[in-house]
């Protein structure tokens, strides 16, 4: 039986791939004058900043400045989505039926929790009415690792069995399956095909109309 939802952040709950993408990309230009793309990052999507942005360093040979960089490109960041980021449709709805219905909530993401306060806020997502909150921070290993959805489901006090993780990426949906949590993939960043074929149980554009699978 399925007592509660863990839900990534980033492509789940707001899309703002686009965003840390443009305030990455502005931070390898000014600090090293280096031209990246945007494509660029996808491999690393929902692995946490320190790969998202490392990874792009490593492939263009540049020894970053871990701390100071990633720094820089949160501030950017926070520009970048001021007045602009907004909970993707269905989104507020569906965590207020959840929570009616009994169901625990907690949301499970790579990103630092510096990214996570923005996101909640500029969302108009009330941290109130989530049972846990997990960063990248906190976990060292990050995902396709489980850690961070095992950390999630002890947080609510559930079984990952027990709980479904809503996921946009592969690495993430990866990650929930070896934490032994069912898992819906929203296509929001990745394909129908690539998500299933991660391990996701069923996959929506959104929460619009969202139904769970029987065998759940």
């Amino acid at each position: 039986m399925i007592k509660g939802y863990i839900f990534d952040m980033d492509g789940v709950l707001c899309d703002s791939e686009a965003f840390i993408a443009a305030a990455a990309i502005r931070m390898f230009k000014e600090r090293y004058n280096q031209t990246v793309q945007e494509e660029d990052f996808i491999p690393f999507v929902g692995a946490g900043e320190n790969r998202y942005i490392g990874g792009v360093a490593e492939k263009y040979g540049i020894a970053w400045n871990q701390e100071a960089d990633k720094a820089e490109t949160y501030r950017l960041y926070g520009e970048c989505v001021k007045g602009k980021l907004q909970a993707l449709p269905g989104v507020i709805d569906f965590i207020k039926a959840a929570s009616k219905a009994g169901i625990k909530l907690a949301i499970a993401t790579s990103a630092d929790e510096f990214k996570l306060k923005v996101n909640l806020k500029e969302m108009g997502l009330d941290q109130s009415w989530f049972d846990a909150l997990v960063n990248g921070l906190e976990i060292e290993h990050k995902k396709p690792a489980p850690d961070i959805f095992i950390e999630a489901a002890k947080r609510i006090q559930l079984d990952p069995a027990e709980c479904i993780v809503f996921e946009d990426a592969i690495n993430g949906v990866q990650a929930a399956k070896a934490a032994g949590a069912h898992c819906i993939g929203i296509t929001s960043t990745f394909t129908d095909e690539e998500l299933s074929n991660a391990g996701a149980e069923a996959t929506f554009p959104g929460f619009i109309n969202i139904s769970l699978p029987d065998n759940f």
